[in-house]
């Protein structure tokens, strides 16, 4: 591949300690966030029962009437009422929605049909909060939004965000919080090439975070860095929120909060620099948020988990700092692995160095690369801005990485890649 699309950025600075901001002049005003918005990473397990109850309890507590709209699912009744299930044993009133292409007996025409039925919206009238179930996003927008133009149902769950309601989603569900979203993009490195077209790997999403905000979700465990950046670019946003699998972002107005197993990637390109040629740009911010954790997008201020915070602040900065983890890596082959930039992050706040590098790129390139011998390398380093605290867990240290740097740039991998020794 050639050439990717022209960018331009905007400025950004997300900083971070236990309450910690960093000055700046030339800050950019941040639109809050109406209601609750609530997008999870996907694969919400049945016995998370923090995020779960968190979810009736923003909607009022016991009582709170709640829709769940199952239009994305391949199996839409059955994942509906599990969802409606869950919601239920947490105190919650709620109603199945049949709007949805793969119902038993019903297609995308009677879908719009029903996303159009007064008694569906009087439903949603009604309703403290809407629950959207994970599947194939792309059919949130083709039934909901059918080329940008909002169904009455979507405009009543956009009413009752307004008044202060909740709007949560799974996966898919999660998906169509931003305004522009991933349709289908299953290869985070051939977007990252350039692979990047409107109604293929991109879309509409139903926009209920706001315009600032770029949602990616299952983020860690298929390691989307590479897509989300990508995207961020091509759409001008200066916030990409990634959420990991069994774990919710809780927006309210300008607040942020982790809840669940893992955490979120906060990207933040307010203050990047975008090279010539693919992917190419520089002083990226970029946070890794965990359980607990907060952050403040106007007032570029993040807050950790107080029992983090209560165990101190890592001293890497320090002469006598010794790290924690054993075998420091000097390197990560592949840094859109599974959790591979989360463990990046933690070396490079608990390890022996300042810097670590990471690559993106395929042995076996896959059908349709347009550039097998691109490749890019992601540079993560600590500098005077970064900040990072950890506490020991079931799975050992979790870590809350507030601003670091991250450079990404284009290489030209050798070809073939390898041979026989």
């Amino acid at each position: 591949m050639k050439s990717l699309f022209m960018l331009t950025l905007l400025a950004a600075n997300l900083t971070s300690n236990s309450v910690f901001a960093e000055e700046s002049n030339d800050k950019v005003a941040f639109q809050p966030v109406a209601g609750i918005v609530v997008p999870m990473g996907g694969a919400v397990r049945g016995d998370n029962d923090e995020l779960r109850q968190r979810l009736v309890d923003l909607a009022g507590g016991k009582g709170a009437k709640f829709v769940v709209i199952p239009t994305s699912s391949g199996s839409p009744q059955v994942t509906g009422e599990n969802a409606a299930h869950e919601l239920r044993r947490r105190g919650a009133q709620v109603e199945v929605l049949k709007i949805a292409p793969q119902w038993p007996g019903e297609n995308l025409e009677s879908a719009r049909r029903a996303a159009a039925d007064p008694e569906n919206v009087a439903k949603i009238r009604a309703a403290n909060g809407v629950y959207f179930t994970g599947g194939a996003q792309e059919r949130y927008a083709d039934v909901l939004n059918p080329n940008g133009v909002a169904s009455p149902v979507l405009q009543a769950v956009r009413e009752l965000q307004a008044r202060g309601g909740v709007v949560a989603g799974t996966s898919a569900g999660a998906a169509i919080m931003s305004h522009v979203m991933f349709r289908d993009a299953l290869n985070p490195l051939l977007v990252l090439k350039g692979l990047l077209r409107d109604g293929k790997e991109i879309e509409r999403g139903l926009g209920f975070a706001g315009e600032e905000i770029f949602i990616d979700q299952h983020f860690l465990k298929r390691g989307r860095i590479g897509r989300l950046l990508a995207a961020m670019l091509a759409k001008g946003y200066k916030i990409g929120l990634g959420i990991d699998e069994n774990t919710a972002a809780v927006i309210r107005g300008t607040d942020v909060e982790i809840v669940g197993a893992t955490g979120a990637l906060l990207i933040d390109l307010r203050d990047a620099t975008v090279g010539a040629g693919p992917v190419n740009v520089s002083n990226i911010r970029i946070s890794y948020l965990d359980n607990g954790d907060h952050y403040d997008l106007a007032k570029a201020q993040a807050s950790v988990f107080p029992a983090k915070r209560d165990k101190g602040e890592l001293k890497f900065r320090q002469p006598d700092f010794v790290p924690e983890l054993e075998n420091p890596r000097l390197d990560f082959p592949d840094i859109l692995g599974e959790n591979a930039i989360q463990r990046a992050l933690s070396q490079l706040v608990d390890g022996n160095r300042d810097h670590v590098v990471g690559f993106a790129f395929s042995l076996l390139p896959a059908k349709g690369d347009p550039a097998p011998d691109l490749g890019f390398e992601f540079l993560l380093r600590r500098d005077e801005r970064t900040r990072a605290w950890e506490s020991t867990g079931i799975d050992g240290k979790d870590y809350s990485v507030f601003n670091a740097r991250l450079d990404v740039r284009p290489i030209r991998m050798a070809t073939p890649h390898y041979q026989a020794w």
